[in-house]
C-alpha cells in the first residue's frame, strides 16, 4: 500500500510540475533543434540582436541564439526547476558573457530592448502578450511564434510546414491631422 501512495503522490508532483507553468500562459514542451535554428534564421539573428525566449525552458533558444548567431540573448523562464537547469546550461556552454537568464512572469519585464522575441506559447497567451509587445518594441523588431499564430495580425512569412510565424512590430502610426 505505501509503493502505490508513493507512486501516486510522485506522478501527482510530476504532473504539478510539468503543467503548472500554464496557469501563465505555457507548458513544458521544448522546440525541436532543427526548428530551434530555423527560427533564428527565418528572423535574420546576427550579432547585432538581442534575443528574448520568452519562457526559455532550457535554454537551448538563447544558447543556439548566442553561440551560432553571435547575438547577445536574454531567456526568461517562471518555472523554478527549468531556470536552474537553463542557467547551468548557459555556464557549461561557456556563453554567459552573452546570455542572461531571468526568474519570473515575461509578463513583468520590459522587453524594450530586445530587436527579437522567439516564443512557444499558446494562442491565448500570444494575444494577451500583443499590447505588450506593440507598446514596448521598437519598430522593426522581429517576433517569431512557433505553432501559435497571433490573432488579428500578419504575418511577414511562415515556414508553413514547420509551424513558424514571423511578424514584424510596424512604425508608429502618426494619427496627427492638423
Amino acid at each position: 500500500m505505501k509503493i502505490i501512495i508513493l507512486f501516486g503522490a510522485l506522478f501527482i508532483g510530476f504532473i504539478v510540475w510539468k503543467y503548472w507553468a500554464l496557469l501563465i500562459g505555457a507548458g513544458y514542451d521544448p522546440t525541436p533543434m532543427h526548428r530551434v535554428k530555423k527560427m533564428l534564421e527565418i528572423a535574420l539573428t546576427n550579432e547585432n540582436d538581442i534575443v528574448y525566449d520568452l519562457g526559455s525552458g532550457d535554454g537551448r533558444i538563447i544558447i543556439t541564439a548566442a553561440r551560432s548567431f553571435g547575438a547577445r540573448a536574454v531567456g526568461i523562464e517562471a518555472d523554478p526547476f527549468r531556470f536552474i537547469f537553463s542557467w547551468l546550461n548557459v555556464i557549461f556552454t561557456g556563453q554567459k558573457k552573452k546570455i542572461k537568464v531571468c526568474f519570473g512572469d515575461f509578463f513583468k519585464f520590459d522587453l524594450s530592448e530586445a530587436t527579437v522575441i522567439i516564443l512557444f506559447l499558446y494562442g491565448p497567451t500570444n494575444d494577451r502578450l500583443k499590447s505588450k509587445l506593440m507598446r514596448e518594441l521598437k519598430p522593426g523588431s522581429r517576433v517569431v511564434s512557433y505553432v501559435w499564430q497571433f490573432k488579428d495580425w500578419i504575418f511577414d512569412e511562415c515556414l508553413i510546414n514547420d509551424d513558424i510565424f514571423l511578424y514584424r512590430i510596424p512604425e508608429a502610426v502618426d494619427n496627427d491631422t492638423d
